[in-house]
């Protein structure tokens, strides 16, 4: 690990806050816990004792699962805005050490896309936070269509954190949802977003994907095979492998050898962001995750630079220090000529096999 990084101050895009009125919130529904993680006691301090001790200058906050709709679309409005005003207050109250993410009463379509605009115009907020599904409905479905307009309106950066889908939670398995069905709730809104056609007609928006993309790297190749399926390609027309690369990934609980391996094959190394998922991650596995990271022999020195500080600084450049240098942030890829030709030469022979298919 480069001492340029602990100079600068890592930027850590996946930090959470608990604000009081969300945990009393919580708590009165009998709600203890965020899919088998203890529902923290968090203060603002805490957050700035762990950055200190890791090295972390700015960390862009953010509310995880459930989030703020429980059934009562008027308390969900309410409990949105006291979160993210009072998030607004604390980015004020310890200037450059908090950015974030706010978060909307989903899945009201309407009420989310009033406090959308609220949040990015009124509170300046540095993104948006989507769980990749709330009571059981995925990014990309099309009743979410205005909120992408006016968020692609406004080139938002979205944070996509995963929740329980009832799918997963109905399995019967004792495995913490932590530990492994938040990674499919990831995996399946991303691809929701790609087949749906919502990357192809937002392109302003700017998605993280949590927790390395759940899946999706190890998976990539296989579901870019939906490009032989017409109900999958049909609104992917640039190729799903194109728009799959253009998403950002955190390496929150996932700075393994083997996660980043795929990650790094897949999108390099400029869409890569630290993220430590503190306090749900408490400190002992805030200061294991740094130390795992660092450890990467695959990312050499400015790599690592690029990772906790530098591709952050290309979609948050308000966080840059006086006399840094801030890249752009990465061109969209564009499917090539190459591939562009194989996939129209295989629409016949897809025709044909979807035909014997059906009969």
């Amino acid at each position: 690990m480069t001492n340029t990084i602990f100079q600068q101050g890592r930027i850590d895009v996946h930090h959470h806050i608990v604000p009081p009125v969300f945990r009393e919130a919580m708590l009165n529904k009998g709600i203890d816990k965020v899919a088998g993680a203890p529902l923290p006691v968090w203060t603002p301090s805490q957050s700035i004792d762990i950055m200190d001790q890791i090295g972390t200058e700015t960390a862009i906050v953010s509310l995880s699962a459930p989030g703020v709709y429980f059934g009562d679309v008027q308390e969900a409005c309410r409990l949105a805005r006291q979160c993210n005003e009072y998030t607004a207050e604390m980015r004020q109250n310890f200037p450059n050490r908090f950015g974030f993410f706010a978060v909307l009463p989903m899945p009201l379509t309407a009420e989310a896309c009033k406090e959308a605009i609220y949040a990015l115009e009124v509170l300046k907020a540095d993104g948006i936070v989507l769980l990749g599904s709330t009571n059981g409905v995925f990014l990309g479905d099309s009743r979410f269509e205005e909120l992408m307009f006016e968020l692609n309106k406004r080139k938002a950066i979205v944070f996509i954190h995963p929740n329980l889908h009832e799918t997963s939670e109905n399995l019967g398995l004792t495995t913490p949802g932590f530990i492994l069905e938040f990674l499919p709730d990831t995996t399946r809104a991303a691809v929701n977003l790609i087949t749906s056609g919502v990357m192809e007609r937002f392109p302003d928006i700017q998605f993280i994907l949590a927790h390395a993309g759940g899946f999706l790297p190890y998976i990539a190749w296989r579901v870019s095979l939906g490009n032989l399926i017409s109900d999958m390609n049909k609104n992917a027309p640039q190729g799903i492998m194109t728009y799959i690369k253009r998403f950002y990934f955190d390496t929150a609980l996932s700075p393994s050898p083997y996660a980043m391996s795929a990650l790094k094959e897949l999108v390099g190394t400029e869409r890569i962001l630290f993220g430590s998922d503190f306090p749900f991650a408490p400190a002992p596995a805030s200061h294991m995750q740094v130390q795992s990271l660092g450890e990467l022999s695959i990312f050499n020195e400015t790599d690592h630079y690029k990772i906790q500080r530098g591709n952050a600084l290309s979609l948050f450049p308000q966080y840059h220090k006086a006399n840094e240098e801030v890249s752009p942030r990465p061109i969209y890829q564009q499917e090539s000529f190459g591939n562009k030709f194989k996939r129209w030469m295989t629409q016949p022979i897809i025709a044909i096999a979807e035909k014997k298919r059906s009969k």
